[in-house]
């Protein structure tokens, strides 16, 4: 495929990716239609079926691409404090709790759960992809590079802890951000055998 043609073909992504975003975060998913994502994006219907196929196909895209955002945001806050495990942990947990709770795609996948339509509540907790596995992956290989003195078992179930605490408190908030920020990167270090500075 040409440059040309990878360039058209992201930016058609990026539209049809906006049109959803726009739709669910004012009408719910139960509402999205696959037409008015089309007319919003100014597409043909047969073109973002031929792009994407489905409307849970879209989902998935929708979600990744959030996920994504996150994932850097993340990255950033963990780089702020690499010299110690427990303080990168709470940055990183509190930083996408406080985006979370200030993002409207969330908001509106969680309200629309409540309402009882939780297929894209799904993305995020229940189908591993994206967001457990990308995550996990980023995180694994984050820690192995900044923090090789604890062990891959160890590091890969503080992992897993990590990622499953923050995204249940993400669609079940508890305490505050910072709060919840605190115990989760508490519990990742107990996990993780890491000594406490």
């Amino acid at each position: 495929m040409t440059r040309f043609r990878e360039s058209v073909r992201s930016l058609l992504r990026d539209q049809v990716l906006d049109a959803a975003y726009e739709l669910v975060t004012t009408e719910g998913w139960g509402k999205l239609r696959m037409a008015a994502i089309a007319r919003i994006a100014g597409i043909s219907r047969q073109t973002l079926y031929n792009e994407f196929g489905s409307k849970d196909v879209i989902g998935q895209a929708l979600i990744a691409r959030e996920a994504d955002h996150f994932l850097l945001g993340i990255q950033q806050e963990l780089d702020a404090h690499r010299d110690d495990l427990e303080a990168a942990a709470a940055a990183g947990v509190g930083y996408t709790l406080r985006q979370a709770s200030d993002n409207a795609l969330i908001k509106s996948v969680l309200t629309s759960a409540r309402g009882g339509e939780d297929d894209l509540l799904a993305y995020l907790t229940t189908r591993p992809e994206p967001v457990f596995n990308t995550a996990a992956a980023m995180l694994d290989a984050y820690a192995a590079d900044a923090w090789p003195e604890v062990d891959a078992e160890s590091r890969s179930l503080a992992v897993e802890t990590i990622v499953r605490l923050t995204v249940s408190h993400i669609v079940q908030p508890g305490a505050s951000p910072e709060e919840s920020a605190r115990r989760i990167a508490r519990i990742t270090v107990l996990t993780a055998q890491y000594p406490r500075h």
